[in-house]
């Protein structure tokens, strides 16, 4: 169970008193913050994480709210644009303090999460990132994560890559500027080597970057099997167009930033057959995941992908936090976090260890006709 040194805890009640919480006499309100991208280049992630968590509270709110102790609480929440970049993310956060915000969802992007991480320590406030998955995230003992960790999804996809597909040779090209993709290239990396596999070319490019002939045309001349490329979909557009374009044939395996790179492609047969990690996929024949597609497709008109799914599941984490402490003081809810279970969309149960992480499968998805479905 987490510890909390009692100058964070009293910070947390002083700043918990402080939201607005009466509604009526016998209910009240739970602020919830949130934050990531809503303009830019990943604009996609943070609508989708916005957007989930909407329908959460939507249907928490209907089915009559949590129940703490004798409270009820209904959900609301506050969500701020952070661009995806650190300065930004602190400006986010720090409005959403000024907003007397009870909990603290976000942030979206990795970068932006370890940007405010030390932040919403000092504050002592709960903070359960969706999709914010380097370990960094949640080093600090108020915080928590719905996602799997980058070393955790490369592990699983060099165990899968190896022990399942067979592949003994694999190139691997990722984002050396960035903390998502360079965690999961390290753990990958040092699995395959580990269970004897070789990595034949390791192929890196930078944040920006939309020429990758260079990189794919150097792992083209190896005898790569596969080629792992654990980066974020805007990049897998680019790459996986010039890839056809020079006429590679070799199979792309890729990480859960892939999530998403059906709405961009021009052409969906470019990632056909491609194989990412994801704990979310909208096709499953499943009540809680039909119901909640058709609840997202009947608000927004498009198919939620797992950011969405993260953080429908991230909210649900809150309200069973909350009913499990009997407290919305942060400090409670924080001990409260190792011992509740989620049932959600992205694992079943979902829970908590010791060290923030989310205790979960990792699945595989595919791209099979244009759509994405679980590898058989």
């Amino acid at each position: 169970m987490k510890k909390f040194m009692k100058f964070v805890s009293a910070v947390a009640a002083v700043s918990l008193v402080a939201a607005p919480l009466a509604v009526s006499a016998d209910e009240k309100t739970f602020l919830l913050g949130g934050s990531g991208p809503l303009t830019g280049a990943a604009a996609s992630y943070g609508a989708s994480v916005k957007q989930g968590a909407e329908i959460a509270i939507q249907e928490i709110n209907d089915a009559g709210g949590a129940q703490v102790g004798e409270d009820t609480y209904k959900f609301e929440l506050a969500f701020e644009d952070d661009e995806a970049t650190e300065d930004k993310a602190v400006q986010a956060y720090n409005t959403l303090m000024d907003k007397g915000i009870n909990g603290f969802l976000g942030c979206t992007t990795s970068g932006s999460c370890i940007a405010v991480a030390q932040l919403s320590q000092q504050d002592g406030i709960l903070q359960i990132t969706p999709s914010g998955s380097a370990e960094g995230c949640i080093e600090p003992d108020n915080a928590f994560r719905i996602c799997f960790s980058d070393p955790e999804q490369g592990v699983a996809m060099a165990d899968y890559a190896v022990d399942t597909l067979g592949y003994k040779k694999i190139a691997v090209l990722y984002n050396v500027a960035d903390e998502y993709s360079t965690g999961i290239y390290d753990a990958f990396t040092a699995e395959v080597e580990a269970k004897g596999a070789e990595i034949v070319d390791a192929e890196s490019f930078n944040t920006g970057d939309v020429d990758f002939n260079s990189q794919l045309t150097s792992i083209k001349g190896t005898d790569a099997e596969a080629i792992y490329v654990p980066a974020y979909y805007q990049d897998i557009t680019y790459i996986t167009k010039q890839a056809s374009e020079l006429g590679m044939e070799l199979p792309f395996l890729g990480s859960d930033g892939w999530d998403g790179v059906l709405k961009t492609v021009t052409d969906p047969a470019t990632v056909e057959g491609c194989i990412f990690t994801s704990p979310f996929c909208a096709s499953v024949d499943d009540e809680k995941v039909v119901n909640f597609v058709k609840a997202y497709q009947d608000a927004y008109g498009e198919t939620p992908d797992q950011f969405a799914a993260d953080a429908y599941d991230g909210v649900y984490a809150f309200k069973a936090a909350m009913e499990e402490a009997g407290s919305i003081e942060s400090a409670d809810m924080i001990d409260a976090m190792t011992k509740i279970s989620v049932s959600g969309l992205t694992g079943d149960p979902i829970t908590f260890d010791a060290s923030g992480a989310a205790v979960k499968d990792v699945k595989f998805v595919t791209v099979k006709d244009g759509q994405y479905t679980y590898v058989e």
